[in-house]
């Protein structure tokens, strides 16, 4: 097919303008603000760098900053490792003896508050003088909450960008308004048992109450943990004028040098560099989409996603820099849950363009490799790489329900983003040093603990997560579909990065252990959890559609994967919401999205923000309208749920298969206008689109590399801005070389 090419360029620039300028204006509206200070720690303003976090409230009529770090770890283990305990499982399962294996791996999960995240204290100010609350906003724009008082006091707090100091800063009062620093009690006398969910009272830690210091304009906490660490959190403040500015920070195993030096200053120019990131932060991409309320919720997922992921930081935790401030530890221990949680945190990283951000989860899986290869090594007694499904900051294995928390196929879904963080940066360097050395480990791992029976590569033992918890059931003496999918995949991402290091051999090899793997198990409901079993319940985790999403391997252009796909999705709707948590409609949402049901994607993300968030935004995991879709109607904060919506929407938006960019693949019919700015494909592209009265009518491309691009055209006729680039067009899909850096424009 020929197209006339025209120079398009007035037009170009004249969209992308109207772009930018509409991206700009959209944050304002989509800020906090209320004429009351919330009064739950799970409903407060949050704000944070990735490293420290803060939360603002309302606690017993004073003022609350609620402070974190995010490294404050007990890590004493309660799981004893022996030689090759799968084994030993493998062995119990079968004896039918599962009471054995609960008691080791489950039950001190449980009994023990720790291993755990810490919270780390919290400053209050006695606000009764103030007057009532007239306005109080979190600025998404700038990561600063400002508050208001019907007696003229003002408060600008932030936690700095870069540095990890948190400031706040209160006008028009006077010089007795002084912070509080109120530490956890940790040393309480009365014992609350509580749970893994709802969290184990902080006594149970056993530590001896830290030391509280009063000095000049200045409170220091010292907390001595476990394990030889402690912790400070130190408060100053000087008063001038009506004006009394102040800042906080939390130092992990303080230096006596440190707690005789240290000295911060709040200036203009503090703040200035602090804004200068945000802007940063918000340049990289914008979206927009003609539904008020999910737009709102993308951005304050994108605003969190800043507060949380940042350079030399840990990686995302359930809560991140955000524990729970209610006197216990946080639900689930504050860990890295390696079965879902961790992996959906980090999905929109990097179709929206924030690949520093994203590198703070592989920078993390890197730096605790070596502590997992050990733990690979002594519970499977095989050669290679796995990860605990549930973790600690350094990594070390947690227990818990151990189909899951001691999967043989952890570092196979992990090693998705190790690849990703390539994929779609292109670096070569990060390949050779990082990405490839960390997926051959991983399959060779897989290889390892796989075994042949009947040709076929199979595991000795599989599960599903989270199909039957924690009981004997839970364990499939078929791999299951779960397990099927994500060693198929592991293969296959090393097989490309090797190719692409020019190690044919190793692709080879990695190809043939892929190719014998049994196929996934299919019936009329679609896919099944394994062969002889089909999804009967509604159940929380889609763990039997890995396939569709997020690995990707089904393609609904395919006719035979289209079935499948559909029949799936279609018996999910059967079987109905009841047993699912908010982060599964976000998921929905997805697989939705690569079944191009945008209406039905769409409404996923619409239950999401509507039912299952508190009135900050965080993700509460039960349904907060009492049951409407779902049977769990608790509310623990976990923020994988949240990090789920913003790719929800992605996908919606923007989706690449088998190297094809598809603009807009799932937009609800009722959606006539859309855009987006600079969200990021495989192969290191930035794609920009807008869509006007239910077309398409622009899409930019720049190749930070250069190469060939292809995309699936969504009209016939087009312009083109490239007169001095020949390119083809067959079957609807244009392809064609781009430079590195020059912006290719089409208007349709």
């Amino acid at each position: 097919m020929k197209n006339k090419i025209v120079p398009c360029f007035l037009a170009c620039i004249l969209l992308v303008n109207a772009v930018s300028v509409r991206s700009q204006q959209q944050l304002q509206f989509y800020h906090f603000q209320t004429d009351s200070l919330p009064t739950r720690w799970d409903e407060a303003f949050p704000m944070g760098n990735g490293r420290i976090g803060l939360l603002v409230w309302q606690k017993n009529q004073r003022l609350r900053f609620s402070l974190d770090r995010a490294d404050l770890w007990d890590e004493r283990s309660t799981l004893s490792l022996g030689k090759n305990n799968f084994q030993w499982v493998i062995g119990q399962v079968q004896k039918n003896q599962y009471d054995t294996v609960q008691r080791w791996g489950d039950v001190p999960y449980e009994a023990f508050s720790f291993p755990t995240k810490l919270p780390a204290a919290a400053i209050e100010f006695a606000t009764d003088k103030l007057g009532k609350v007239k306005n109080a906003e979190l600025d998404l724009a700038n990561g600063t909450c400002l508050i208001n008082w019907t007696g003229g006091a003002k408060l600008k707090t932030f936690v700095h960008a870069l540095r990890d100091y948190g400031v706040f800063e209160f006008e028009n009062v006077g010089e007795d308004f002084v912070p509080m620093l109120i530490p956890p009690q940790y040393g309480a006398a009365q014992k609350k048992q509580g749970n893994s969910v709802s969290g184990q009272g902080l006594e149970q830690l056993g530590y001896e109450q830290g030391q509280l210091l009063a000095l000049k304009n200045e409170w220091q906490y010292i907390q001595v943990t476990a394990q030889g660490h402690r912790y400070l959190v130190s408060v100053k403040w000087r008063y001038h004028n009506k004006r009394i500015t102040g800042y906080w920070t939390i130092v992990k195993d303080p230096s006596n040098d440190w707690l005789k030096k240290s000295a911060i200053r709040y200036s203009d120019t503090v703040y200035s560099s602090h804004l200068e990131s945000w802007k940063e932060f918000w340049q990289a991409s914008s979206v927009h989409v003609p539904d008020p309320d999910i737009e709102r919720q993308y951005y304050r997922e994108m605003y969190k996603l800043k507060c949380v992921a940042a350079k030399d930081a840990p990686a995302i935790t359930l809560q991140a820099i955000w524990t729970a401030d209610n006197g216990n530890l946080p639900p689930w221990k504050g860990d890295f849950h390696n079965d879902l949680n961790t992996q959906l945190s980090y999905w929109p990283t990097y179709t929206s363009n924030h690949l520093a951000e994203a590198e703070t989860f592989t920078d993390w899986l890197w730096k605790i490799r070596e502590e997992n290869k050990k733990f690979t090594h002594a519970y499977f007694g095989v050669e290679g790489l796995n990860v605990p499904g549930v973790t600690t900051l350094s990594g070390q294995p947690m227990g818990g329900w151990i189909q899951y928390s001691l999967s043989p196929t952890v570092a196979a879904w992990l090693s998705q983003h190790v690849y990703w963080q390539w994929k779609y940066s292109m670096d070569q360097d990060f390949l050779e040093k990082r990405a490839y050395p960390y997926l051959h480990e991983t399959a060779v791992f897989l290889e390892n603990i796989t075994i042949l029976k009947n040709g076929k590569r199979v595991l000795p033992i599989s599960s599903s997560p989270e199909i039957f918890d924690n009981s004997i059931k839970a364990w499939f003496q078929q791999t299951t579909n779960y397990d099927i999918s994500l060693i198929s995949y592991a293969f296959g991402i090393a097989a490309e990065t090797a190719v692409a290091l020019g190690k044919k051999s190793e692709a080879d090899h990695w190809i043939l252990l892929r190719n014998q793997l049994p196929a996934l198990d299919v019936d009329e409901t679609g896919l099944t959890i394994a062969p002889g079993f089909p999804n009967k319940t509604s159940h929380r985790h889609h763990s039997n559609l890995m396939a569709i999403y997020p690995l990707s391997i089904l393609d609904i252009d395919n006719t035979a994967d289209r079935t499948i796909i559909k029949n799936s999705l279609k018996h999910m709707e059967q079987l109905g919401t009841r047993q699912w948590c908010g982060y599964s409609f976000s998921w929905a949402a997805a697989l939705y999205a690569r079944a191009r049901e945008g209406d039905k994607a769409k409404e996923m993300l619409s239950i999401f923000a509507h039912n299952f968030c508190s009135s900050n935004s965080f993700h509460l995991n039960g349904d907060q309208k009492g049951g409407e879709y779902s049977s769990f109607t608790y509310r623990p904060f976990t923020l994988e749920g949240n990090f789920a919506f913003a790719q929800g929407l992605h996908e919606m938006l923007l989706q690449q298969k088998k190297g094809v960019i598809e603009i807009f693949p799932a937009i609800p019919a009722a959606w006539k206008t859309s855009s987006f700015t600079n969200l990021r494909t495989e192969g290191g592209i930035l794609v920009s689109a807008e869509r006007i009265s239910g077309k398409t009518k622009r899409i930019s491309l720049v190749s930070e590399k250069g190469g060939i691009v292809s995309l699936r055209l969504p009209e016939k006729v087009f312009q083109i801005d490239r007169i001095d680039k020949a390119y083809t067009v067959e079957k609807g899909i244009l392809t064609i070389q781009l430079e590195r850096l020059k912006k290719m424009t089409l208007v349709f």
